[in-house]
């Protein structure tokens, strides 16, 4: 469930090497000059294998039921860590999105597996209004959120990955963060792994 990209491979500079970006006559540099299939050009790549687990359904539900392998379900069940869970309470639990929109990206979720909020008892939605408030306080204490877009997404056709499991977003957001990459690459460049966004926030996360 917390599978995490590896490490990026970063080649040592050698001391004759050319200016980054330059070489003799002031000719551009290309990313790959290896024989191969293609014509090499000035476009840089951000590989991103370990969504290819999110493009595949990979972890998803094979049926509406909490038996029928809901991660919802299967996350409480792990450790904070490997679950990526930030906070527990009694009927509600935080973590972090696998697939963030943003870094410290989180979603409140009942233990009960329900679909819809009308379902929820007093108890589920009195404890996951306190625990979105308290998202909001630690993501503004551990990275200066500057606002928020909070919500559900309530069946698939309102575009619910897992619609059968009640889930809300708390997603950060800053002045910027929306640039040429999400919006013309779709691609998100995120600062930070999972495990340590969880830690930073699970260490500001508010306690009475």
């Amino acid at each position: 469930m917390s599978v995490e990209p590896e490490e990026p491979v970063v080649e040592e500079a050698r001391e004759d090497a050319p200016e980054s970006g330059k070489r003799a006559g002031d000719e551009p540099v290309v990313e790959e000059e290896r024989g191969g299939a293609g014509v090499p050009d000035n476009f840089q790549r951000l590989w991103t294998p370990h969504r290819m687990a999110y493009i595949k359904g990979e972890n998803k539900p094979s049926g509406a039921g909490a038996e029928d392998g809901c991660p919802f379900c299967e996350i409480p069940k792990m450790s904070d860590e490997e679950g990526l869970i930030v906070a527990r309470g009694t009927s509600v639990y935080a973590v972090l999105n696998l697939y963030p929109y943003n870094s410290g990206h989180l979603m409140v979720v009942p233990y009960r597996h329900v679909a819809d909020y009308t379902e929820l008892d007093a108890a589920e939605y009195t404890e996951l209004a306190e625990l979105t408030r308290s998202s909001l306080t630690a993501l503004r204490k551990a990275s200066g959120a500057q606002g928020f877009n909070v919500g559900m997404n309530l069946g698939q056709v309102a575009g619910a990955g897992i619609a059968a499991h009640l889930h809300q977003h708390v997603v950060p957001r800053w002045g910027g963060d929306t640039n040429f990459m999400p919006v013309v690459g779709h691609t998100r460049v995120l600062p930070q792994l999972l495990r340590e966004t969880r830690q930073i926030l699970a260490d500001a996360w508010p306690h009475a």
